[in-house]
């Protein structure tokens, strides 16, 4: 299985899944945009902050500067000038070079990143020169010895340039931890979020799944013949809500579809059952007829030829008439579930006397048997069984001219017996075969019709596979078709 068949795509989540990771994005997308103004107004008012002190503490410098001719910044590591304040860079520089007191005593003092007293470079003095500073504060980087500074520059009552600085690692330093804060209670709180999240969506969404359940027990009922009721109902349906009247539609849904279910079966009921009971009183008459037609011909007196004719045709169609009759009977006794005979069947026995029956009957067929060499037998009906290889092989006699080869082979496999009948004609219609086992279902001219069918000999034989709880299946195409039987040996 590769990677793109283990990840889905957002599109294929389940709505748990997708109401979860919306909400843990809503809360990643509050916490970063929170996050990050939070540190860019801190490190702003910071800033502020430390910009009035820097303004303060150079006014107070420069006048220090202007009023004390003896002033002297303190030596390494003595600490910032009188008069600094927080400020803790000073520099005086006229014409270009560091101012001196009367001491000899350069006013250039900072702090470096390891706050030790220390006093700028020559390339840190000529940065702070060139860098354009006036009385707006503005940062400038002395580099990793001294480090960044909030500066600003103003001019002393000698000419001269005092230039006065706070440093910004503070403020880097407090923005750090602000941002470290954030980032990790977004995490705690972004796990908080997921398993709150997830509890929450899962509980509100059960009644969707309720729903879901119901559904889905309602799609494995088998509901295409047969007195099925539908009792799955959406229990604790609350119509205030959206799911809620999901459940009340879809329980109405039920509720007309197991009404159209009982209606159904109740007209299929009535109709086998006027079936059953017509083709029962159909027999006799139709049995009468047949006698009186085979009584009229056997009359001693001279019969006109017209009469004759009339006879044979009414004895034949009663005879066709009969037949009809009594395969409609078999199906309706097989609809209502009436139990079949459950003895142990030779099918290769039963096999050879169908051919056998088969062959008498069409002998200008070329019938073929393909048998195990042991014998193979099955629990069922042995009538019933008989009827379903006749009709097969009645089936490939009617629908194929003669001379067409027809297989019969039988073979076990494993718990189940496999019949197939396959003839080498012209083949059944693509467009007939998804309906060929129903009722009454006769083929069109390409399949030869030699006459006698009643076309419910197929449904026979799907009928009795499945009172057998077997299967029956089909498959043509032209110059082979082939129609497969599945029984279970017990």
């Amino acid at each position: 299985m590769s990677r793109s068949d283990r990840v889905r795509p957002p599109s294929a989540w389940t709505l748990r899944t997708k109401l979860v990771a919306s909400v843990l994005l809503l809360f990643l997308a509050v916490t970063a945009l929170t996050g990050t103004l939070t540190g860019l107004t801190t490190r702003q008012y910071l800033i502020q902050q430390v910009d009035e002190d820097l303004l303060a503490a150079s006014q107070r410098f420069v006048a220090t500067i202007d009023g004390t001719q003896g002033l002297a910044p303190r030596g390494r590591g003595g600490g910032p000038p009188a008069g600094s304040g927080n400020a803790v860079l000073h520099l005086v520089v006229i014409n270009g070079k560091v101012a001196v007191d009367e001491q000899g005593q350069e006013f250039n003092y900072a702090v470096n990143t390891d706050g030790d007293n220390d006093r700028l470079d020559g390339s840190e003095i000529a940065e702070l020169n060139a860098a354009g500073l006036s009385q707006r504060p503005q940062t400038v980087d002395l580099g990793d010895g001294i480090g960044s500074y909030r500066l600003v520059s103003v001019h002393t009552a000698d000419g001269g340039t005092a230039i006065t600085g706070v440093p910004v690692g503070p403020i880097e330093t407090t923005v750090t931890a602000i941002v470290l804060i954030v980032v990790g209670s977004s995490l705690v709180g972004l796990v908080g979020v997921w398993a709150g999240g997830t509890y929450l969506v899962r509980r509100n969404l059960q009644p969707l799944e309720r729903v879901a359940g119901t559904a889905q027990r309602v799609s494995e009922l088998d509901l295409d013949s047969g007195d099925v009721p539908v009792a799955e109902r959406i229990p604790d349906v609350d119509p205030r809500t959206e799911v809620g009247q999901v459940g009340l539609a879809l329980n109405s849904l039920l509720d007309n579809v197991d009404g159209a279910l009982r209606a159904r079966h109740e007209s299929e009921t009535s109709v086998r059952q006027f079936v059953a009971d017509a083709s029962h009183e159909l027999r006799t008459p139709l049995a009468s007829i047949r006698g009186y037609a085979e009584l009229s011909k056997r009359e001693p007196d001279p019969i006109p030829e017209s009469v004759a004719h009339a006879l044979s045709r009414v004895e034949s169609e009663a005879l066709r008439m009969q037949s009809l009759v009594e395969d409609l009977l078999v199906l309706a006794r097989l609809d209502t579930g009436r139990p079949l005979e459950r003895t142990r069947v030779d099918l290769t026995l039963l096999a050879i006397d169908v051919t056998s029956d088969a062959r008498a009957a069409a002998p200008d067929h070329r019938w073929q048997l393909d048998l195990s060499p042991e014998p193979i037998e099955v629990t069922g009906d042995r009538d019933r069984l008989h009827q379903v290889m006749a009709n097969l092989l009645a089936n490939a006699r009617v629908h194929t001219p003669p001379g067409t080869r027809v297989v019969t082979s039988l073979r076990r496999e494993g718990e189940t017996v496999r019949l197939s009948v396959t003839d080498h004609g012209p083949g059944i219609p693509q467009a007939l075969l998804p309906t060929v086992f129903e009722r009454f279902t006769r083929g069109d001219g390409s399949r030869q019709r030699a006459g006698g069918s009643t076309g419910l000999g197929l449904s026979i034989v799907a009928a009795v596979t499945r009172a057998h709880h077997g299967r029956v299946g089909v498959t043509s195409r032209p110059g082979e078709t082939t129609f497969t039987v599945t029984l279970p040996v017990g």
